[in-house]
């Protein structure tokens, strides 16, 4: 079956681009990344937009590829990002996958799939097929990781999303935090504000930077990167999920949670247009069920003192008291289990195995 990988020119190119996992995938399971974000990415030239399709003119499949020399630094060489990548079936995937190899010959290496970092979006699910994926994170067919495989690639980074339910347990019990520290050490608990957001952001910048840069996949995030990750958040945040920790006034941890809107943009297909952004802003009481934690970390310095046991107590507590019914989790990195130790504690469990992948360049 013959492949043709062509760039993405004109809007109905790029309409079909958004499209091609709406087809591929279970409504019900795959989220689509907005098609506002991949339009932007176009516009700007973040990334080359790649459609595949077969004899017919049918679109079976898209990749993105892209570069990054903050990535190459903190790896120490030059990669050849792509992502966004699906794939209807082998021979499709090994177009894609040429294409990413011919456009990565001065590299040392093809990564991916992320878009455009993997501290934005990406990856594949290797496992929890039957698990519906939520936003900020990964939904794959079962046959991806072996596709990959097949093709030379290795796993790099291999993580977990975490899933937790009922939140009817005591928070001390499962979080305990000794309060006389609070008053002792000038701890304060600060929340998320609608209003403020702007303004909060840069603390939160500030804490992220610090608290991931030990990461083997993290590379600084700018101001600029932020505010578009986050655009439009301030307008759905439950500002009692969104938690920072002040000891004597400084900024020391964080945990940013958010109301799971993935239904919704499984409903629209990604496709937020004015009138869906509305739509989702008339209806957002609707998606105060689930929650999905989206980064959590503390400084280094202040690593190991418990306060991100102090601020998951004051999560949990804030789940229960707003009747959500779960909480899920973005990637933990297997390598780092103590990440991993609070969604255990609330009786959590491995929702979807997750990887990037690798390839040297021959």
């Amino acid at each position: 079956m013959s492949v043709e990988v062509v760039p993405v020119t004109g809007r109905a190119a790029l309409r079909a681009f958004c499209e091609v996992p709406l087809r591929l995938h279970p409504a019900d399971r795959y989220v689509p990344l907005a098609d506002s974000v991949i339009a932007g990415w176009h516009r700007s030239g973040a990334a080359e937009l790649f459609l595949a399709r077969d004899a017919s003119g049918t679109a079976v499949g898209r990749t993105i590829v892209h570069r990054s020399a903050k990535f190459d630094a903190k790896l120490g060489r030059r990669h050849q990002l792509f992502g966004l990548t699906e794939f209807r079936d082998e021979p499709t995937a090994a177009a894609l996958f040429d294409l990413v190899a011919a456009r990565g010959r001065d590299t040392g290496a093809l990564f991916g799939p992320v878009g455009l970092l993997p501290n934005q979006t990406g990856g594949v699910i290797t496992s929890g097929f039957d698990e519906r994926g939520f936003i900020d994170s990964a939904w794959n067919p079962a046959h991806y990781p072996g596709t990959y495989e097949r093709h030379g690639f290795t796993r790099r980074f291999e993580a977990d999303t975490w899933l937790c339910t009922g939140f009817d347990a005591d928070p001390g019990a499962l979080f305990p935090f000794d309060d006389a520290r609070v008053a002792a050490e000038g701890l304060v608990i600060r929340r998320g504000s609608r209003r403020r957001f702007a303004t909060q952001l840069p603390i939160l910048r500030q804490m992220l930077n610090a608290s991931f840069a030990q990461l083997g996949y993290y590379t600084e995030i700018d101001a600029d990167e932020l505010a578009a990750q986050t655009d439009g958040l301030a307008y759905l945040l439950d500002e009692s999920l969104l938690l920072w920790l002040e000891q004597d006034g400084r900024p020391v941890a964080f945990v940013v949670t958010v109301p799971d809107v993935s239904e919704f943009f499984m409903k629209v297909g990604g496709r937020l247009g004015v009138r869906n952004q509305l739509r989702l802003l008339l209806t957002r009481g609707r998606y105060r069920r689930d929650a999905v934690l989206i980064i959590k970390g503390t400084v280094p310095g202040e690593q190991g003192r418990g306060y991100l046991t102090l601020l998951s107590r004051e999560l949990y507590r804030n789940l229960k008291a707003g009747g959500y019914r779960s909480l899920r989790s973005t990637y933990v990195e297997r390598s780092n289990p103590a990440s991993a130790a609070q969604y255990r504690r609330m009786g959590g469990r491995p929702l979807h195995g997750y990887t990037f992948y690798e390839r040297p360049v021959a």
